[in-house]
């Protein structure tokens, strides 16, 4: 990957509709030389989709949490991922070092809804507690670069 890849990056982070000519013109190329270039990128795996990001609210997933799940002994990953991702409601986790095990970001419709896909997640087998915060407000969203 070379300075004009990432500029071709950075263009598809800010528009990921961008066409080629429009890229091309920000990076100094011609649109099938932006075409080439983005088709090697796929190839490769740098780039792994073209999305959208809708906003949680309009399909009604207005309350998120984020849950620290703590459990009994040793899990594996692979078990977590499996127990987790029966769970609808959880849009992201991952296994975090200190004292929980894991920390799971929830959303749902209401707190009724949360307090079930809680629920579900402290049922499962080997999972002695859980911790929970609600989000208020967010302060910062990102794009991870």
């Amino acid at each position: 990957m070379d300075n004009l890849d990432r500029q071709i990056i950075e263009q598809l982070r800010l528009n990921a509709r961008a066409g080629y000519g429009d890229i091309g013109a920000v990076v100094g190329l011609s649109a099938s030389a932006v075409k080439r270039r983005v088709d090697r990128l796929v190839e490769t795996g740098v780039i792994r989709a073209f999305t959208i990001e809708v906003d949680p609210a309009v399909d009604g997933l207005v309350v998120e949490a984020y849950v620290e799940l703590f459990c009994r002994g040793t899990v594996a990953p692979d078990e977590l991922r499996r127990l987790l991702s029966t769970v609808p409601e959880v849009v992201d986790a991952g296994t975090v070092t200190g004292s929980a095990d894991a920390v799971v970001h929830l959303r749902a419709r209401d707190i009724p809804g949360l307090e079930d896909a809680l629920e579900r997640v402290r049922v499962a087998p080997n999972v002695d507690h859980t911790r929970s915060a609600i989000v208020l407000s967010r302060l910062i969203k990102r794009d991870p670069r």
